[in-house]
């Protein structure tokens, strides 16, 4: 008694995933042996008369069957996109950090550096920043993310620029070998141009978030863009249900690997809000730029020759247009009022006693506070007069341009 396999085709192209069904015994693509035999007519008669009626017709519809599914072997539901957005990313992230270090010159600018072999490409020292880089007035005048530049100044640019900056070699690697890992494959699924806006959007909502809960200091690093593409690959998984066959193990590892990932946020001198706002539009970006045809689809235009399909099933379910149109909305007055407010100055900390928790928790290995120190200034011609006022210590610098946040980086080099 024949029952019925199913073949699913699941090698990506245009198109959606195919099921077809065979019989048993019988390969999927047509073969030497599932032919008719060429030595002559008398034997093809032969054959057919070694079968009763009802086998004889079997056989020849167990053959269109096997033709009909050579022609389905080839047919890929998903198109393969070559990645070469991603890499290109990467390498222009390496570039501007090779740019920093020599606009950086630690040579000239500092007492001691680290790797002074390097010549101008060596590193601050290890107490100015520990992650082997540039200082902050190089990264500040590089493009990195500050309220102060972006409010008053409207310097808005920054919320986007500071998205390819990078405070040392450990942070960029890290960054790096993430977006290699997660990006090069949401490419290949999806294509540079949705992969590309998704990135892009997700880091600027990022920068928002994180503007709008640390108004002191600096912030570069593409980790809210990738945070992004990391709250994509969970939407992409939730809105296109239909075609995962291990759906909740995949659920789980995703979602694991989500929660270590924003724990690591709540170490200091870490900007876990960065990460969070990437994320969560990231994961609203996902209802909309990755949603696929639902399994059992088939697109009319896509199908091999002489196949019909067994039925017609609607392109997408409805509770994917409900999911990319919510998502939308939410998506959309988020990050305007997020701008708004953003503009206005506002500092959301003063409206959530408890939300500085979620970029750093204390405990008895470290203090989320940080070290606020004070130094009196003086100018004396061209010259600017430092003295900290913890321990006394004088300093004199050139009198330049200086911003605020760069003196305050010479104080802390002088009380450090």
């Amino acid at each position: 008694m024949d029952s019925k396999i199913e073949i699913k085709v699941t090698n990506p192209k245009n198109g959606d995933k195919v099921v077809h069904s065979v019989r048993p015994g019988r390969a999927t693509s047509p073969s030497p042996s599932s032919q008719p035999s060429q030595s002559s007519d008398g034997r093809r008669r032969r054959q057919g008369q070694g079968y009763g009626h009802g086998e004889g017709e079997g056989q020849r519809n167990r053959g269109r069957e096997g033709q009909q599914a050579g022609r389905l072997i080839d047919f890929m539901p998903f198109k393969k996109w070559v990645p070469w957005m991603i890499p290109g990313f990467v390498l222009v992230n390496i570039f501007l950090f090779m740019i920093t270090m020599y606009i950086n010159n630690c040579p000239k600018n500092s007492k001691k550096c680290v790797g002074s072999f390097l010549g101008r490409f060596s590193f601050q020292p290890f107490k100015e920043n520990p992650l082997l880089g540039p200082s902050s007035s190089t990264l500040e005048k590089m493009g990195a993310l500050e309220v102060s530049k972006v409010v008053k100044s409207r310097q808005a640019w920054r919320m986007i620029s500071c998205m390819w900056l990078h405070a040392g070699v450990f942070h960029i690697l890290a960054n790096m070998l993430s977006l290699l890992f997660i990006g090069i494959r949401l490419e290949q699924e999806f294509g540079f141009v949705r992969i590309g806006m998704l990135y892009l959007i997700a880091g600027f909502g990022g920068s928002i978030l994180s503007s709008l809960f640390i108004q002191t200091g600096i912030s570069v690093g593409a980790s809210g863009a990738l945070f992004g593409l990391l709250g994509s690959m969970l939407s992409e998984l939730i809105t296109n249900w239909t075609i995962y066959s291990n759906k909740f193990a995949a659920l789980l590892t995703l979602v694991l690997v989500i929660v270590i990932n924003l724990a690591m946020g709540i170490l200091p001198h870490v900007d876990n809000f960065a990460h969070i706002g990437g994320f969560i539009s990231g994961f609203l970006l996902g209802f909309v730029f990755l949603i696929r045809p639902q399994f059992g689809y088939v697109s009319q235009k896509k199908v091999p020759p002489g196949y019909i399909a067994p039925s017609r099933k609607p392109k997408h379910k409805t509770y994917q247009y409900v999911l990319w149109v919510c998502s939308l909305i939410l998506l959309i007055a988020g990050f305007a009022i997020g701008l708004i407010l953003l503009l206005r100055g506002v500092n959301l900390n003063e409206h959530c006693s408890w939300c500085h928790y979620m970029s750093c928790i204390p405990t008895p290995l470290w203090s989320c506070k940080n070290r606020q120190v004070y130094c009196q200034s003086t100018e004396f011609g061209k010259s600017l007069n430092l003295t900290c006022i913890s321990n006394g210590k004088s300093e004199i610098y050139p009198l330049t341009e200086e911003s605020t946040s760069q003196v305050q980086q010479l104080c802390s080099k002088l009380c450090g």
